[in-house]
């Protein structure tokens, strides 16, 4: 980078271009730019880097950024998005301390354009990679601050996989460390990443989960290269450590070829700083999070207190299931038949003449029975195999206009028909393959081509709600249920009484949050600013109003729920979004990660959109909350640049499928969404045998570790 030289500012040369970004704070600023000649920062890797300078203030700075056709691949974005997720984190947590020098200082970023960039103060001195001899006096303060910038990635839950002699800057007096495109998080699956012996035996090898003392390793490596002058073994302790007191005194142990037998960061600072590792501690600000939390864990309490509600039931009859429209009984009548000609028209199906058993079962079931159980509610028509399966689950799409709920199913719908379902015990049809292979051609394939789809239609006065698709889902026991989803546009759901006729005999609902609506937070007041809305702290409108229609069996309404914080790409670095959007699909259903989810949407809820924005939650016993983006990223003149990458799109209904009985979980279906009671809780006083619980004597269960799944966009 120092033999690039900055652009010149002023007059002269080719006018400059105009550059919009985001701030750190949120807050955007656009200013004329003007770019030096540009080079790959680092070979194996997409970015590339070049000095800039912003006109407006006379700014030097450095830009990070991918071109077009590498931002056109998911896993290049996704390591830009490490990289400024990584920074920024670090830079909110450090603020303006002694330690906020350790790493770079990021100046703006724009991730969701066709050429994604970050903007980096310039970088403190030089690779280390350049440097042939170091004092020892030097070696201390180098090893000191690497340890002290381990420890507080360590404390951030980050693991760096890249530190080497190119990601490691020195300008005398301090270290910088670069390479957080690298970073990953500790108890994820390891990846092979870096350079060889830099890269610790299991990192090259794919083995384990990351663990902070894989960069132990690497920084020791750095330390033997800079004091001897050539790399070390790529496994093993070098045989010559013993001539070098210093090194031999402090990182002996780091070149274990296991992490398990390597000293953590901590242990190594206070070996050359003592004490050094509480004051990093002491550094980071406290977590504000406590209060949010244990009011989550009172109002699970209070859920377990109350009674338990109607069951999931069955059929309702010899052979009757409840219309999602009408909401009368039906049974299959196989005098109502309907199927569609050439011109999509309704004719009667005879079945008369159709003796074959295999073309008959095939007729049936892209036939519609027609229903007359309510002959005053407008024509309306039921696929056949939604009557042949027992009692259908309905699923309600619950959010004002623009909040993302299309978009959301679509992604819900093809991740199910992509097997995301398999992992749970789970297989999927659809029932009726005409209504299936529109929905796919409609909605499913523009969305994944990066078309931003059209809004919910609105009904007519005299309409009401009709399910968008359907499916047979078969569980684990090879019992089949169908499954139908209703996609309502906001303004029916304040607007027309009869649309909301359905949510009598609705099973299930998915609240979804629209994050700008919700959140008073600076990084959000571009989106809303560009979507022309503003905060309401009152809440969502629609989520009050299916809440009030609602029938209640004590103090709580017993549909089972979800809540989605959407567009949670908008919020991919804000804690704790950040930490959840970014983890893979789960093999298999978690109640106490599911619970942990729920717990850290309802605190980030909670502190910055009020209590409001809870009401589903709170009305409803059972409800998770799920944090999930349908497209990945944020659209640009009718186009996702990149395409529409969902993530965690499937998780809201994992949860309402498993509240359903349609997945077994560790403690029942029940436990799912309350939690289990502890001991002390579950057992009355009387029946206690009335000994005196101390502090001492009852420990509290933090629950199992996490579960930690792959992890994509990594390259090396």
């Amino acid at each position: 980078m120092s033999s690039i030289p900055y652009p010149p500012q002023g007059p002269g040369g080719p006018p400059p271009d105009k550059l919009a970004f985001t701030v750190p704070s949120g807050r955007r600023r656009v200013t004329p730019v003007r770019v030096g000649r540009e080079v790959r920062r680092d070979r194996p890797l997409p970015q590339l880097i070049r000095k800039a300078r912003l006109d407006d203030e006379g700014q030097q700075c450095v830009q990070v950024r991918l071109s077009a056709k590498d931002a056109a691949n998911p896993a290049a974005r996704a390591l830009l998005d490490t990289e400024a997720g990584t920074a920024l984190q670090l830079q909110h947590l450090l603020g303006d301390t002694e330690f906020a020098a350790l790493f770079p200082r990021i100046v703006g970023y724009e991730l969701d354009a066709a050429e994604p960039f970050l903007l980096y103060d310039p970088p403190r001195g030089t690779p280390v990679a350049r440097i042939h001899v170091m004092s020892a006096t030097d070696q201390d303060v180098l090893t000191r601050d690497l340890m002290l910038a381990l420890c507080l990635l360590e404390g951030q839950g980050l693991v760096p996989r890249d530190i080497s002699p190119n990601s490691v800057r020195w300008d005398g007096a301090k270290v910088q460390l670069w390479g957080l495109e690298s970073v990953t998080r500790s108890g994820r699956p390891r990846r092979p990443w870096g350079r060889t012996p830099f890269c610790p035996p299991e990192q090259r090898r794919g083995e384990g989960l990351a663990d902070s003392r894989d960069a132990v390793w690497s920084a020791a490596q750095v330390l033997y290269q800079l004091v001897t002058g050539r790399p070390g073994p790529a496994d093993r302790t070098p045989p010559d450590l013993a001539e070098h007191r210093r090194l031999d005194r402090t990182l002996r142990e780091a070149f274990a070829p296991r992490a398990a037998d390597r000293p953590t960061p901590a242990e190594v600072l206070d070996l050359v700083k003592p004490g050094a590792a509480r004051r990093v501690r002491l550094a980071v600000p406290p977590d504000e999070t406590r209060p949010h939390h244990e009011a989550f864990e009172e109002a699970l309490r209070l859920k377990r207190e109350a009674p338990a509600g109607r069951s999931d039931g069955a059929a309702r009859g010899d052979g009757e299931v409840l219309c999602p429209y009408c909401l009368e009984t039906i049974q299959l009548d196989l005098t109502k038949l309907f199927v569609t000609d050439s011109r999509m028209q309704y004719k009667p199906l005879d079945l008369a003449g159709i003796t074959n058993p295999v073309r008959r079962t095939d007729i049936m079931r892209g036939a519609v029975q027609k229903c007359t159980a309510d002959p005053d509610f407008p024509e309306h028509f039921i696929p056949v195999p939604y009557l042949t399966y027992g009692r259908p689950l309905t699923v309600a799409m619950v959010g004002q206009s623009s909040t993302g709920k299309s978009h959301l199913l679509t992604q819900m719908i093809a991740a199910i028909t992509d097997g995301g379902l398999e992992p749970y015990g789970l297989k999927w049809q659809s029932v009726s393959p005409e209504q299936h292979a529109r929905f796919v051609r409609e909605r499913v394939q523009p969305l994944r081509n990066g078309k931003v789809l059209d809004h919910t239609a609105a009904l007519g006065l005299d309409d009401f709600a009709r399910f968008v698709e359907s499916l047979l889902i078969t569980d684990a026991r090879g019992q089949v249920r169908p499954v139908a989803f209703f996609d309502l546009g906001g303004e029916d759901l304040v607007r027309t009484d009869a649309a909301l006729r359905f949510l009598l005999g609705v099973d299930a609902l998915v609240f979804v949050v629209d994050p700008a609506l919700a959140l008073p937070l600076p990084q959000l007041d571009h989106a809303r600013e560009r979507w022309g809305v503003e905060v309401n702290r009152d809440g969502d409108l629609a989520f009050g109003t299916v809440l009030d229609r609602l029938p209640k069996n004590g103090p709580y309404v017993d549909v089972p729920a979800a809540m989605v914080l959407g567009k949670a790409d908008l919020l991919r670095f804000q804690p704790p979004v950040d930490r959840w959007l970014t983890r893979p699909p789960a093999g298999s259903l978690d109640p106490a990660l599911m619970r942990e989810e729920s717990r850290d949407v309802h605190g980030l809820l909670r502190r910055h959109a009020g209590q409001a924005w809870l009401r589903p939650f709170d009305a409803i016993r059972r409800c998770t909350l799920h944090i999930a983006s349908a497209t990945g990223g944020q659209e640009d003149q009718g186009r996702y640049p990149a395409g529409a990458g969902p993530r965690r799109v499937l998780e809201p209904l994992v949860a309402l499928l498993a509240m359903h009985g349609l997945i077994q979980v560790p403690g029942g279906a029940e436990a799912l969404a309350v939690g289990e009671a502890p001991a002390l809780e579950a057992v009355p006083w009387d029946e206690a045998g009335g000994y005196e619980a101390t502090s001492a004597g009852i420990e509290r269960s933090e629950g199992p570790e996490e579960p930690e799944g792959s992890e994509g966009g990594e390259h090396r």
